[in-house]
Order: structure tokens, then sequence, then C-alpha cells
């Protein structure tokens, strides 16, 4: 550990279960000296295992509806109150599809379901940072992320209206990314990982089938949720002031990998 965020205090979204983004993230900000908060809907809470995370990281949960504004408010009205100031980071990891979950094809997409998820996915981001704003909780120079994937710049089958849920989600970080960066120097930043085999992944479909190309893909391999959460803690950091509007590829470098010669391997003539 090197005492990255010693001093520092933090909000985290959604960490549902172990092998959550999320979860791995609060471990290593309580490892490296931070103090945090917990949240998630109440009804993702009755589903996962918050409380054993909250026991271990000496933190209080205090749940919250991303999609209501008025719950945004209460939450950092007490993470201020349980902290004794202003916010330092803050983790938005929330997404969820409808239409995923009821296996529709993109073109058969319910539109209200389809609004329904891009409020929990994307238009959350907004409400949170809105929230913030509103009670000028958050610090001078504080750093907030949100989780993306690159289909929201390129087309994934099986990703569908999730897709067009990240595409907002990071034109709201580069947007409130100025704002907030003339207002106090916070930077709002996505970070665009890999295929990871969390819970939420695993429910798109051919998730492990993507999941070994990428892996073929990528010259690094695939990013791990411990090595995402890695990065996430140097962006919560003091060493990344300068660092704000952008969506950082944390993939290995799959992103920018035309055709790997594993996976040319896969479609050359065996003689």
């Amino acid at each position: 550990m090197y005492n990255l965020l010693k001093g520092k205090k933090g909000i985290i979204f959604g960490a549902l279960n172990v092998d959550s983004i999320a979860w791995k993230v609060a471990q290593r900000a309580y490892a490296e000296g931070a103090q945090i908060v917990l949240t998630n809907a109440p009804v993702a809470m009755r589903l996962g295992e918050i409380n054993k995370l909250a026991e271990e990281c000496n933190a209080p949960v205090i749940p919250a509806d991303a999609t209501k504004n008025e719950d945004l408010e209460n939450l950092f009205s007490k993470a201020i109150e349980h902290f004794g100031g202003k916010v330092d980071f803050v983790l938005h990891s929330i997404g969820m599809s409808i239409n995923i979950r009821k296996n529709r094809s993109y073109a058969e997409s319910v539109h209200e379901d389809f609004i329904k998820g891009m409020d929990i996915s994307a238009l959350s981001l907004h409400r949170t940072l809105a929230a913030a704003w509103k009670l000028d909780a958050l610090s001078s120079g504080s750093s907030v992320l949100s989780l993306s994937y690159i289909a929201a710049q390129r087309t994934f089958p099986g990703y569908g209206d999730m897709a067009d849920n990240k595409s907002y989600l990071e034109s709201i970080t580069r947007s409130f990314g100025y704002y907030y960066g003339k207002k106090n120097g916070t930077r709002v930043n996505s970070i665009s990982q890999s295929p990871t085999k969390t819970s939420a992944g695993s429910g798109i479909a051919g998730f492990n089938a993507f999941y070994n190309y990428a892996q073929k893909m990528s010259p690094l391999g695939n990013a791990t949720a411990d090595e995402c959460a890695d990065y996430c803690i140097t962006m919560f950091s003091d060493l990344t002031k300068k660092v704000t509007m952008q969506n950082l590829f944390h993939d290995g470098g799959f992103s920018y990998t035309g055709v790997s010669e594993e996976v040319m391997e896969m479609f050359m003539d065996k003689e």
C-alpha cells in the first residue's frame, strides 16, 4: 500500500458482491487510507452483500436510489455529516438494461424500458453531480469516476441499448467535467474497462465468447476487476490532478489493436 488516499473521504456507488468492480475499489480505497461511505439502491442492497463490505471497510451504508434527486441529496448531506467535511472522490458504478435482461434485440427494444435503463445507467451520473453541485458537497480538486465500455463508441452485438447509455454517460462526463473544473478543480472522468466477469457483465449474451476474443486481441490481456480498482485509486489520488473530461481506456490495449496475431491464426488456412 502507498497511502495514496490517506485523509481522503469518498462515496462508492454500486458494490453488489465480491465480483463487483465497486467492491474491489472500496477495499483498495480503504487499504490506501481513505474513509468511505457505501451506497446502493434499496433493491440492490437486498440482493447483494454490501453489509459484509461495510464491516470490512468500517464504512456506513446509506441507501440511495440514483434515479431520485431527493435520495442523492440525502446521501451527500449524510456523508458530509459523517465525514465532518466535504467529499474528495466518488465512484459511479451503476448500470442496468431492462431490454437486455429480457433478452430483447436492439431493434426490438421497448422504448419505455430503454428510457428507464438510460435513467439508471447514465442520467444518474448527471443527477449525482447535480446533487453534489447544489449542496457544494465536493472538495476542491476532488475526483469523480464512472465506469464505461468501448461499446459507447463502437458497435458490439449483444450489448444492446447499454451502448447508448454509455455514450450518454461519457457525454455527461465531458459536459459536467468542464463546469466542475471551472468551479473548484474537480475532475470528472470515465474508465472504459475490459469485459470483466461481474454479475452485470456476465448478463450480456455471448459474454464468455467475447471475453475470450478480447483476451486474444489485447496485447496485455484483459484487465481484471482488481486491476481496474488500482487504476481508480490513481485517479482518485493527487497524482492525476490535471486529468479531466476523459474516457480512459483500461483494456490491455484492445481499443487500439486492429487485429492480433492470435486472432489472425484463427482464420488462416491450414494446409
